[in-house]
């Protein structure tokens, strides 16, 4: 078994190693990782795990899909969506791309961690808030490899109803944010180059110029540079850093 995963800023990982881990002999790589694909090709029990946007799939996750189409025939996958407030059908949104490429659907679990979105206020929680998320988190997912164990799969987010939640709650609405790669991160006056950013981005989005980051139009919206930068100096959705988002800080 692999647990193969994307994640922003820790949220995802920690819940695919987790549950890798309690299921003894699995094995855990990125998306980004260059051998994920080789990695993909050589298991056929499959733990696939990236955050929800917008109830939506990351525009990333999707491309590694597609462009590994025919790996996915005949595995068979267990999606893990991590979210910060609402998901409707996210496990459900990779489950039907994979079952085009040949996949068969085990079933598909939604956990909720803290939200990664750091200039969003109306987002935050307290740490102590977000301490519980993760203790909540990491009992569910206990019980989640207890099941599999069974051989008894969750089938949150993949029914007919959770994807009519899904796709009237939010993706419809919000669609263009997720249907390709953003275009709008921003970076302030207050980066100092330090690389960063650019060292820690998954798609390659940013760079520097005459000592200060510059952003293309490949940002997944994962917002780890925005998490990890030490001048707060990149935004997205919002204005201004709230509060900068690691999973490490809570477990």
């Amino acid at each position: 078994m692999l647990g193969i995963y994307f994640s922003g800023t820790g949220n995802t990982e920690y819940c695919v190693k987790l549950l890798s881990s309690l299921l003894e002999e699995s094995e855990t790589v990125s998306l980004e990782n260059p051998s994920a694909a080789k990695k993909l090709e050589e298991n056929d029990t499959i733990i696939f795990g990236y955050p929800v946007q917008f109830s939506n799939i990351p525009y990333f996750v999707r491309i590694f899909i597609e462009e590994n189409g025919e790996i996915w025939k005949g595995k068979k996958v267990f999606c893990l969506a991590t979210m910060g407030a609402f998901s409707g059908d996210g496990a459900g949104c990779a489950a039907r791309l994979l079952e085009k490429k040949g996949a068969v659907i085990l079933g598909g679990v939604h956990v909720k961690m803290p939200d990664s979105v750091c200039d969003n206020p109306l987002l935050k929680k307290s740490f102590e808030e977000n301490q519980q998320l993760v203790e909540k988190a990491t009992e569910k997912i206990e019980k989640v490899a207890l099941d599999i164990k069974r051989q008894v799969y969750p089938k949150e987010g993949l029914s007919f109803l959770t994807h009519v939640i899904g796709l009237f709650g939010q993706r419809l609405w919000f669609y263009h944010k997720t249907r390709a790669y953003n275009k709008k991160l921003n970076i302030h006056e207050n980066c100092n180059g330090c690389g960063i950013c650019a060292q820690n981005c998954p798609t390659q989005n940013l760079s520097l110029l005459d000592g200060k980051a510059v952003a293309g139009n490949q940002c997944t919206m994962c917002y780890r540079c925005i998490s990890k930068c030490p001048q707060k100096a990149i935004t997205l959705l919002g204005k201004k850093v709230v509060d900068q988002h690691t999973i490490t800080r809570y477990v």
